[in-house]
This record gives structure tokens, C-alpha cells and sequence, in this order.
């Protein structure tokens, strides 16, 4: 497709560049019905139990109505280094097709990116991309969880995770429906640009994290789960929670991976070193749900889904 040239002077193809997202990840997207494998899905909201409008006082949860954002796509990625910043990283794809696109796109289009960081050998991250077209309220949960500082930010990132296939093993040390404070359980560092905002989750910060998930990588081709994020309601007018965006990652192969060269960002500093883990994990922390999954002071940052 040609280059379209706009009056103020700024170029753009003018394609869908949503969907050249969606198609151009390494794993590609699968009918949530059919349960599809080596790729991702959409799953709808009403799967999660969130805090309903009375949680304040009769903590009650509810099945989740509404997301704040749509899935855009899925990367599985591999580098020779730590991938932080993804969307800065000249190789970003997401950043490619959105400056491809036309001007009028570019300007309305505001992306989420949740970057889960594996420590290994190897490199891994996982990176989830939303995006949202509509303006964002000035003054909503979501323009504050944006535009407010990190502490507020840790505060109120929360993962709400579904086993919906897998070993017993896995459903077993992963826990299922727990809702957990990811800033606080977890190293988040979230990146604001003009048009997205990223959130690099460090899984290393967490040696029982690391644990779990180490071991869930194991039978990764056979397990299916369920990711939700959510910005915590903390006040009446912040009931009942919506979804950022949930995504079903589904029977993977770890090999699937692209390759991304590591950028240092200078502009956020330089990349961080690996973090330090624990040897000799023990079972007993294997066997912990993530759903006690410790802050970093070791308070427990988990609300279970089943409160009434």
C-alpha cells in the first residue's frame, strides 16, 4: 500500500494497523470455543469476580461487566538480555504498524503494554497489548492510574489469574480466582510515552514467583490460563472494578519465541540487572499458591475471589 501524505506534512499508510498487530505476533490469536492452542484468546470479562458496588461494606464481588480496553495482541519474545521498554525498542512491532498508521489513528489511539519479564538462560517476556480509542475521562480510575506516580500506581495494579487447563500440579501451585497486588508483590516499572504506557513486571523480584512459574513452564504446552488486570477500587466511586484487559494464553511452545535485541533506553536509564535468586527452592514454596504470593515486606498482598 502506498504512503498517504497529509496536509501537515506527517505520512502514513493509512491500513488497519490493529489487525496487522493481532496477525503479526508469534502466537497467534485462537478462538476462545474451541479451544485452540499455541496462541491466545479474548475471554470476557463476566469470567472474573471483581468488587462489586457494595464491596465497601458487605464485601461482595460480582461478575466483571465492562473492560476499559480491547485486546490488540500477544508477544512471546527471546533476547540476549533483560527486555525493558518494550514499546521504545526500535524492533517494536506494535510501534512500527501504530506510526504506519494514519495520523488521525495516532492520535486517538492510547496503548497498554504489560511486559511479564522471565528470568533464564534465556530472556523471556511475555507482552500483552490493549488499546482503547475513546478519550479517557480526565480524573477516572484509569486517566489517574495513568498520569499519577508509581507508588499510586503499586498500590492498585492487581492480576486476577484462571487456571482454565492444566495438570494438577499446576492448578495446584498456581492457585486459581485469587485477586493479587502485582505492584506490591512484585518490581513493576512502568514507562508513560505520548500515546501508551508500559508496565515491565520483574517475575525474578520473587523467588516464590519465579518458583511457580519455573515450574508451570514445564507442562506449558498443556496448560491454558486466564490473566485479568485490573486497577484496585479502593472508594465507592471507584466500584465496581472494571478490567484494564484479561487475554487467555493457551498450550504454548516455549521455542515459539521471537527474537528481540535488548535496547538500553537512555531515557529511563539503563537496563536493570538480574535479579538475584534464592537456590535451592523447596517444595513447600513450590507448593504455595500464588495467591499467597508475599510483598516484598512480607505482607500478604491477596484477596480471594470468593469473599461474599
Amino acid at each position: 500500500m502506498e504512503a498517504l501524505k497529509f496536509r501537515n506534512g506527517e505520512v502514513g499508510t493509512g491500513r488497519d494497523w490493529k489487525s496487522e498487530v493481532m496477525r503479526g505476533g508469534s502466537l497467534q490469536k485462537v478462538e476462545l470455543a474451541n479451544e485452540g492452542v499455541h496462541g491466545y484468546a479474548s475471554p470476557p470479562p463476566e469470567l472474573f469476580m471483581v468488587r462489586g458496588p457494595n464491596y465497601i461494606q458487605k464485601k461482595m464481588k460480582v461478575p466483571c461487566s465492562e473492560s476499559l480496553l480491547k485486546p490488540l495482541g500477544v508477544d512471546w519474545l527471546w533476547s540476549n538480555g533483560k527486555l525493558d521498554h518494550v514499546l521504545a525498542n526500535p524492533g517494536s512491532r506494535v510501534m512500527q504498524a501504530l506510526r504506519n498508521a494514519s495520523v488521525e489513528a495516532r492520535k486517538k489511539s492510547f496503548i497498554l503494554a504489560i511486559n511479564l519479564q522471565v528470568p533464564g538462560k534465556e530472556h523471556n517476556s511475555a507482552v500483552f497489548y490493549f488499546v482503547r480509542d475513546d478519550p479517557i475521562p480526565e480524573g477516572s480510575l484509569l486517566y489517574r492510574f495513568i498520569h499519577e506516580d508509581d507508588a499510586f500506581r503499586n498500590s492498585r495494579f492487581k492480576l486476577i489469574n484462571r487456571i482454565v487447563k492444566g495438570p494438577w500440579i499446576v492448578k495446584a501451585a498456581a492457585g486459581n480466582h485469587p485477586a493479587c497486588l502485582l505492584g506490591k508483590a512484585l518490581t513493576c516499572r512502568y514507562m508513560k510515552g505520548p500515546n501508551y504506557l508500559e508496565i515491565d513486571v520483574d517475575i525474578g523480584s520473587s523467588t516464590v514467583a519465579y518458583a511457580i512459574l519455573h515450574l508451570a513452564l514445564g507442562y506449558v504446552k498443556h496448560v491454558s490460563v486466564d490473566m485479568a488486570f485490573l486497577i484496585e477500587g479502593q472508594t465507592e466511586d471507584e466500584l465496581p472494578e472494571k478490567l484494564l484487559g484479561a487475554v487467555r494464553i493457551a498450550q504454548i511452545e516455549m521455542e515459539s519465541a521471537s527474537y528481540l535485541e535488548a535496547y538500553q533506553d537512555e531515557k529511563f536509564g539503563s537496563p536493570r540487572k538480574e535479579t538475584s535468586l534464592q537456590n535451592g527452592l523447596s517444595w513447600r514454596k513450590l507448593g504455595r499458591s500464588l495467591s499467597k504470593l508475599g510483598s516484598k515486606s512480607g505482607r500478604l498482598t491477596v484477596e480471594d475471589d470468593r469473599e461474599k
